[in-house]
C-alpha cells in the first residue's frame, strides 16, 4: 500500500546541480524516517543519507557531506535530496527509501528500510 516515487533525475555536467524528490503515499509519512540510496553501474546499493521523521536528525555517508542536502516537508509527503558540484562518480539509480521511525538511532543499512521507490538515474558527465 505504501508507495514511493522519485523524481528529479537527468543528464547534468560535472559541477552542475540537481535536486531529487520523492513523494510518499498509502502510510504516515510524518512517522516515518527516510533515506536515500545509490546503486552505480556493477555495484552494490550504497548509503547516501537519511532524515528522522521531525527533520531533526540527519545523517550522511561522509564522502557526501557538504554537497548533498537531504530535507523534509511533511505537509506534501516528500522528502528531497539536493546534489551539488557533482562529479561524474555520482552517476547511479537514486532510490528513495521509508520506515516507521523507532527512534532508536540512524537508519543506514538496506535493511532497515521496508518500503522503496523504483530509482531515478542521474547521470554525471565529464
Amino acid at each position: 500500500q505504501v508507495q514511493l516515487v522519485e523524481s528529479g533525475g537527468g543528464l547534468v555536467q560535472a559541477g552542475g546541480s540537481l535536486r531529487l524528490s520523492c513523494a510518499v503515499s498509502g502510510g504516515t509519512f510524518s512517522r516515518f524516517a527516510m533515506g536515500w540510496f545509490r546503486q552505480a553501474p556493477g555495484k552494490s546499493r550504497e548509503f547516501v543519507a537519511t532524515i528522522s521523521w521531525t527533520g531533526g536528525s540527519i545523517y550522511y555517508e561522509d564522502s557526501l557531506e557538504g554537497r548533498f542536502t537531504i530535507s523534509r516537508d511533511n505537509a506534501k509527503n516528500t522528502v528531497y535530496l539536493q546534489m551539488n558540484s557533482l562529479k561524474p562518480e555520482d552517476t547511479a539509480v537514486y532510490y528513495c527509501a521509508a520506515d516507521v521511525d523507532y527512534g532508536l538511532g540512524y537508519k543506514y543499512r538496506i535493511d532497515d528500510y521496508n518500503y522503496w521507490g523504483q530509482g531515478t538515474q542521474v547521470t554525471v558527465s565529464s
